[in-house]
């Protein structure tokens, strides 16, 4: 072991559980969730979740959370803005793949959400990724398809999610609603 690794702890889940505040943890290393984010990222957000909120009204289902721990592995635990679940959280945390996750881009979380958060959410089969950039009002919908994200949409107007086995588990968003 090198004297730069001795340097920098790396935590897992067991430390996460004891540290007060908001915090994910990628591949060990604590990432501060604060200050909260801005206002115009709040209420992009928030705009979000009601349209699928009210989209996924009749779905018996899927869930739209606000943000919530979404431990991936025992060093990665991450904090979406939103996602959808399509089966109950017994838990105090999630600690399986969700239907759907969106993050709202920030100066401080854009390379994170654009690499990391892409990589990982594909690898754990994440069906939709929505990253959605405020400054540009754009959101990017990728589709996992086999395993492997495919951009589906930049999202200008209407996409149908298909969330559940259910035809009332399918999400038609209008995105030029939320800006």
């Amino acid at each position: 072991m090198g004297y730069a690794q001795r340097l920098i702890p790396h935590y897992t889940f067991e430390d996460w559980k004891l540290w007060d505040g908001k915090w994910e943890l990628h591949d060990g290393y604590p990432i501060a969730m604060s200050p909260a984010p801005l206002p115009e990222h709040q209420r992009i957000a928030n705009n979000i979740k009601a349209e699928f909120t009210f989209a996924l009204k009749k779905c018996k289902h899927c869930v739209v959370y606000d943000p919530i721990d979404y431990v991936i592995a025992d060093d990665i635990i991450f904090i979406p803005d939103a996602l959808i679940v399509c089966k109950p959280i017994v838990k105090k945390y999630l600690d399986f793949t969700p239907a759907l996750v969106v993050e709202v881009l920030s100066v401080s979380s854009s390379l994170r959400d654009r690499v990391t958060k892409y990589a990982l959410y594909e690898q754990q089969g994440v069906k939709y990724y929505l990253i959605v950039d405020t400054e540009k009002q754009t959101i990017e919908i990728f589709e996992n398809q086999n395993g492997t994200y495919t951009s589906v949409s930049n999202a200008g107007n209407n996409y149908t999610f298909s969330l559940g086995d259910e035809e009332e588990c399918a999400a038609t968003i209008n995105f030029g609603e939320i800006w």
